[in-house]
C-alpha cells in the first residue's frame, strides 16, 4: 500500500510540474530499472517532439516485478476487458507476453519492414518477435552465475561454471537466489536448469542450490548487490545485473559467467496492450526501441554519441548491425548471435506452465525454506548430501502433471489456494522426516 501510494504522489508531481498542465502522456508497465527508464523516456521524448511537433510525456508504471505487473494487467483487464488505461508492456522476459497473447490481451503492432529486416526472427529456439507482431524482443539477457572471487577463496571452492556447482554442498549458506513468483529473472532461472538438466536432475539441482541459498530476495536485483558486497559468495544472476558490479567494483573482485551449454539467451519485450490510450504513440514507442537510435541506448556506454546520458544500460541488443557498427565502442563484448549453441529451450513448455511453475517453486522452495535448510543441513553435517539429494528433490508431481495443470488452468482461487497448501504439505512432512 505504502509503495502504491508514493507512486501515485510521486505522479500528481510529475503532473503539477508539467509545462501546461497534464498534456499528452504515453502510459507505460514495466519492471525496469529506474536507469533504463531514466534513459528511455526523455529519448523517446525528444524523438517524439522532432517527428510530431508536439510534446509527450511518459509515465511509468510498476507493481513490483514482472510477475506482480503481469498479475495486476490480467486483474485490471478481468474487470475492463476493453482497456486499461495502460498503453504499453515493458521488459519481463519473454514468457508473460506469450501468455498475455494467448489470453487476447496484446494489440496488433505492424512495425516497418526497415526495423524488422534488422532482427533475425529467433536464436537457439527461442523466438525474437512474434510474426503476428502482438510483441517484439528489444534488448537480449544471458542468464548465468555471479560470484566474488574473494569470498571463494574463502569458503576453499573453485569458480562456479555451472549451476550444479551452487548445488555443492561446499557452497552451503553462501549461495543468493530469489522468488520466482515476484522475479521473471528467477523464474527464468529455475526454468532454464529444468530444461537444461531434464526433470529429475533438474529438481536436484533446483533442491540443492535452494537449500545452500542464505536468503531468498524478491527482487532478482538484490542478489548481484549481495555477491559484491561479499555477503554471499555466488548467486543467480541476469548479465546487465552482474555486468554493472563488474563495471563498478572490478574484475578481479567480481566475475560473471554462463554455464557452457547450460542456459539460454532470452529476448525483453514490449508489446501494445489492448485498448491502449494512444495506439499511435505507443507504436512509435516500440519503433523507437528497435531502431538504431533506441538500440544504442542499451549498447553504448553513458555518456557516449548516440548513447546513454547518465547511465550504461549494459545491454545486448536485438540488431545484428550494431555489433558490426560500434564493437569497437561498447563495453558490452558479448555478441549472442556468434554463441555457441546449447541445448534448445522449449518455450512453448516454458509459457504453458509459467504460473503453475511459479506456484510450485513458491510452495516446495520458498515457503517451505527454513524446513528445507535443516533438512539439507543435517545431510552436509553427516556427510550422507548424496543419498540424501534424491530424497529431497522429489516433487510431488510429474513433469507431465505440472505441464497438464499449466495448460489447463488449476480453477477458481480456491482450487489453486488448496493445490498449493497440498504441495506446502508434501514438502514439509518430507523436508521434516529427512531432517531427523
Amino acid at each position: 500500500m505504502r509503495r502504491l501510494l508514493a507512486v501515485a504522489l510521486g505522479a500528481l508531481v510529475l503532473w503539477s510540474c508539467s509545462p501546461g498542465g497534464r498534456g499528452p502522456e504515453l502510459q507505460i508497465i514495466s519492471p525496469h530499472w529506474q536507469g533504463i527508464q531514466a534513459e528511455f523516456g526523455p529519448a523517446f521524448e525528444r524523438h517524439w517532439r522532432e517527428k510530431t511537433g508536439n510534446d509527450i510525456r511518459v509515465v511509468w508504471r510498476d507493481m513490483g516485478g514482472t510477475a506482480d505487473n503481469l498479475r495486476y494487467i490480467k486483474s485490471e483487464f478481468a474487470k475492463r476487458p476493453e482497456g486499461i488505461g495502460i498503453d504499453l508492456f515493458f521488459g519481463g522476459g519473454l514468457d508473460p507476453y506469450r501468455q498475455l497473447k494467448d489470453l487476447g490481451l496484446l494489440a496488433s503492432c505492424e512495425i516497418s519492414a526497415e526495423i524488422l529486416d534488422a532482427i533475425p526472427p529467433d536464436l537457439g529456439g527461442v523466438p525474437l518477435y512474434d510474426p503476428d507482431g502482438t510483441w517484439y524482443g528489444t534488448a537480449m539477457s544471458g542468464f548465468g552465475i555471479i560470484y566474488n572471487r574473494q569470498m571463494l577463496s574463502r569458503i576453499s571452492v573453485d569458480e562456479p561454471l555451472t549451476w550444479q556447482d551452487m548445488a555443492d554442498p561446499a557452497y552451503f549458506t553462501w549461495v543468493g537466489s530469489g522468488d520466482p513468483r515476484h522475479s521473471g529473472t528467477v523464474h527464468m532461472m529455475y526454468e532454464i536448469i529444468l530444461q537444461a538438466y531434464g526433470w529429475e536432475r533438474g529438481w536436484e539441482v533446483i533442491t540443492a542450490l535452494a537449500a545452500n541459498t542464505r536468503n531468498v530476495v524478491s527482487n532478482a536485483g538484490d542478489i548481484p548487490l549481495s555477491v559484491s558486497a561479499g555477503h554471499i559468495a555466488a548467486g543467480t544472476a541476469i548479465d546487465f545485473y552482474a555486468w554493472t558490479q563488474i563495471e563498478q567494483v572490478g574484475a578481479d573482485r567480481v566475475g560473471f559467467v554462463l554455464p557452457d551449454g547450460l542456459t539460454v539467451i532470452n529476448p525483453d519485450s514490449v508489446a501494445v496492450l489492448k485498448g491502449a490510450p494512444d495506439p499511435d504513440a505507443a507504436r512509435a514507442f516500440v519503433e523507437f526501441v528497435l531502431s538504431k537510435e533506441g538500440q544504442k541506448l542499451w549498447y553504448l556506454e553513458a555518456g557516449a554519441e548516440g548513447g546513454p546520458a547518465r547511465n550504461s544500460l549494459l545491454r545486448m541488443p536485438l540488431r545484428i548491425d550494431l555489433y558490426e557498427d560500434y564493437a569497437d565502442l561498447s563495453p558490452v563484448k558479448m555478441n549472442p548471435f556468434a554463441q555457441q549453441e546449447g541445448f534448445t529451450y522449449d518455450s512453448d513448455l516454458g509459457t504453458a506452465r509459467f504460473n503453475v511453475l511459479n506456484d510450485l517453486i513458491g510452495a516446495i522452495i520458498v515457503d517451505c525454506h527454513d524446513d528445507l535448510v535443516r533438512a539439507w543441513s543435517a545431510a552436509v553435517r553427516a556427510g550422507r548430501t548424496e543419498e540424501v539429494l534424491p530424497q529431497l528433490a522429489v516433487p510431488p508431481v510429474t513433469e507431465d502433471e505440472l505441464t497438464e495443470l499449466g495448460i489447463a488452468g488449476i480453477g477458481d482461487p480456491i482450487a489453486r489456494n488448496e493445490k498449493i497448501a497440498e504441495w506446502v504439505r508434501f514438502a514439509r512432512d518430507k523436508y521434516r522426516r529427512l531432517s531427523r
